[in-house]
């Protein structure tokens, strides 16, 4: 596996892992919690370094999860967690990143993941009744404690990742980024370069829809989070099958998967972009770290950079529920 620098010099692998599907959002899990143990202990052997999580995620239990899992490695891999959920009653009810429960969550978090430091701690949502201000000092004081490595920002704006930055230096912004979503390119990316804040990428596949794997027939499970989102109604799976099949041809030409052109594509953008897929399969795990190692030329980079545009995408990421806590 290749390794990539996100900002303040933080190394990890070129491709990391997003561990929520482990624990929800998408339908019933094919493997039990040993299972998932295993998984994320194999995707080690196979050298993902960065490992994705949050109190939010079950909630609680996909940290739990994680914790237990890389306990062993610790010392091996980089892990991310995030706060900025106000949870009460095993949901989210908002958001809540007054200072006081940022140090709670951080606590309990460290207690979930059995270390005694977060490499990375994301800002989960933007809270709009916080100054950013405020937060980024807040985990400047629990850097300075050593409970805390680096600082992350999630669907955060430019102008707010301006500000976090200036009070305490980011190290990466989560973001959804891929094919289909390109959202970030216009304002956020020139202010990552210009700060030199890393970039990593979650639902770099589309939620599955950019493995080739979906079309209008797939039924999705009662639990299943894209039921939600209009980019997965029926009509929209259907309308959006052009550009999957012209990635899927590409693929074809070269010996690789669809979800491996996805994110090739993605790590061809910027040296400081580090995607994390998520999946519940060790098989998948090393179809996505194989991308790695998938060239892409000057002239099918330019054909990919353009694809959303010449064919269109139908649907929004969110729904309106979503989008309220979407930073912009």
């Amino acid at each position: 596996m290749h390794t990539r620098t996100l900002g303040q010099g933080l190394e990890v692998s070129a491709i990391g892992l997003g561990c929520m599907g482990m624990s929800q959002s998408y339908g019933p899990n094919p493997g039990s919690r040993d299972d998932m143990i295993g998984v994320l202990r194999a995707a080690v052997d196979l050298g993902v370094t960065l490992f994705d999580t949050a109190e939010v995620y079950g909630p609680y239990v996909n940290e739990k999860l994680v914790g237990e899992a890389l306990a062993p490695v610790r010392d091996q891999v980089v892990i991310a967690t995030k706060f900025g959920w106000d949870i009460q009653d095993g949901k989210s009810v908002g958001v809540n990143s007054r200072p006081h429960h940022i140090r709670r969550v951080a606590e309990e978090s460290l207690r979930r993941l059995r270390t005694d430091v977060i490499d990375l701690l994301y800002q989960h949502r933007v809270d709009p009744d916080v100054p950013i201000e405020d937060v980024a000092g807040t985990v400047a004081d629990l850097v300075a404690e050593g409970k805390v490595r680096h600082f992350g920002l999630s669907e955060a704006s430019a102008a707010t990742i301006r500000r976090a930055h200036a009070v305490f230096p980011v190290t990466a912004l989560q973001s959804e980024y891929s094919l289909w979503t390109r959202d970030p390119e216009s304002d956020v990316l020139p202010v990552l370069a210009e700060l030199g804040v890393g970039f990593v990428p979650f639902s770099p596949l589309g939620r599955g829809y950019l493995t080739g794997t979906m079309d209008a027939s797939t039924t999705l499970a009662d639990d299943d989070m894209r039921r939600a989102l209009p980019r997965f109604g029926k009509e929209n799976l259907e309308a959006n099958r052009a550009l999957i099949d012209h990635v899927a041809g590409l693929a074809a030409a070269k010996g690789a998967t669809p979800g491996q052109i996805a994110l090739a594509w993605l790590l061809a953008q910027q040296p400081w972009i580090v995607p994390i897929p998520g999946t519940r399969r060790v098989e998948r795990i090393a179809e996505n770290n194989a991308a790695t190692a998938v060239a892409l030329s000057a002239d099918e980079r330019s054909d990919l950079d353009q694809l959303a545009q010449r064919i269109g995408v139908r649907g929004d990421r969110y729904n309106a529920q979503h989008f309220r806590f979407v930073d912009r």
